[in-house]
Parts: C-alpha cells; structure tokens; sequence
C-alpha cells in the first residue's frame, strides 16, 4: 500500500509499512476481500488525503474518525462525499457553523477537495470500513498509523491548527504541543452532539485568526461549486 503515499509523506512515514501491525492490517484487508467484502473507499483512496495535502503544505488538520460506509459516500477525505452524492447530516452542521461564523452561502455539495488542495488534511483515524458496517475496520492497526501521522506533523511542522470534534479525535491529538501548534476541541459536528457546543465554537474564524497572526495565509473555506 505505501506505494500509494505522497512522496513527503513517504519519506517520514515509509518505515511504518514494514511494522508487524502494517503487515497485519494488509492481511486483513485482502482477506476481507477474498471474502467478497466490500470495502470502501476504493484501496487506491486511501490515501488520498496524503495526495491532496502534502506535509510542506499542511496548516489545519480536521481529524474525523471513520470513513463513510454508505455506497459512493467514501473517497479518502474526512467528511467529505464525492460530487452528486447527498451532503451527510454531520457536514450540514459545520456548514451551518460556517454560515453563522462567517456568512458564507451553505454548499449545495459535499466534496471539500477545495479545502485539502489549500492545506487542510482532511484525516480519518481509520482508513477503510466494509460497506454497511460502520466502525468495522476499528481496531485493525489504522489507528496506530494516523497516529503516526500526528506524530510526524507534531514534530515537523509549526503553527498548524488542529481542529479537534469530539471525546475520540480530542484524545487521539492529547500529544500534539500546544506551544507549537493552535488545538480547538469541540464537541462532534454530529447532530447528537453538536447543540452541546459544536454550535459557536468559532474555530473557523479562529483558524484564520491564527494562522494570519504568523503571517500565513487564512483558508477561504468557502466552496466552489461542482459540475
């Protein structure tokens, strides 16, 4: 699978593909397949948030937990869905906050390419899950990866605003130093949870805000539309 990854990425995180749990996670996937499992998103998508957002670019990171697993819902960037397929409740609410935060118009669409290619990894803890079941692939060694993947920006990078929604991204980013890098925790977007907080939290405005504050230049987190 590492021949997949973004060549920057690579070059921190090749050695992880030679781990035990990297080795056993690829078992896993190709015996689920030889089961006639499906899995989503497609195996040459899971990486594509490396792909869209490579390390030198990285300025907001928006960890998400699973993949979608409805059908063409999953395409390798969290929370997001491919052009013409419907925009899923927990995207609706941060859509909601952007309006409220910023006054921009609510997307008619879910795909947030436009987001990743300005510097925003749209990362999902766990990268694959089979086709109906929800958290199915939790547990396989995604998680110790994706950590590794905080790992290295934590230590790689400056000034990067972490966007955490939630108990589980909240203690999954419980490492990343504060002194370096701007962290906003929030409850989840979800609407189980998002009236508890996620609703004003601000952290769009505050990323830019940020980000502006070191000379960088804010994300424009409105999003074209589609064909």
């Amino acid at each position: 699978m590492g021949s997949q990854l973004e060549s920057s990425w690579m070059s921190r995180l090749g050695d992880e593909f030679a781990q035990p749990y990297m080795q056993a996670l690829c078992e896993f996937l190709q015996a689920e397949e030889d089961h006639g499992k499906r899995i989503f998103p497609p195996r040459e998508n899971f990486f594509r948030a490396f792909t869209h957002t490579p390390l030198p670019a990285v300025k907001v990171v928006i960890l998400g937990q699973d993949p979608y697993h409805g059908e063409n819902q999953a395409h390798g960037l969290s929370f997001s869905v491919p052009p013409g397929v419907k925009v899923p409740p927990s995207l609706r609410n941060i859509y909601k906050e952007l309006n409220t935060e910023l006054g921009l118009p609510v997307p008619a669409h879910g795909y947030l390419s436009a987001w990743a290619e300005q510097g925003v990894l749209l990362l999902n803890s766990v990268l694959s899950v089979e086709c109906g079941q929800a958290a199915s692939h939790r547990g396989k060694g995604w998680e110790t990866f994706t950590d590794r993947v905080i790992e290295v920006i934590n230590r790689d990078r400056e000034g990067v605003v972490f966007m955490l929604w939630g108990g589980y991204a909240q203690s999954k980013g419980a490492k990343i130093d504060t002194s370096r890098h701007c962290v906003l925790q929030a409850p989840h977007p979800s609407p189980l949870s998002a009236h508890r907080g996620f609703f004003g939290c601000g952290h769009f405005a505050a990323a830019n805000d940020y980000l502006q504050s070191r000379g960088d230049k804010a994300v424009d987190w409105s999003l074209p539309p589609v064909a």
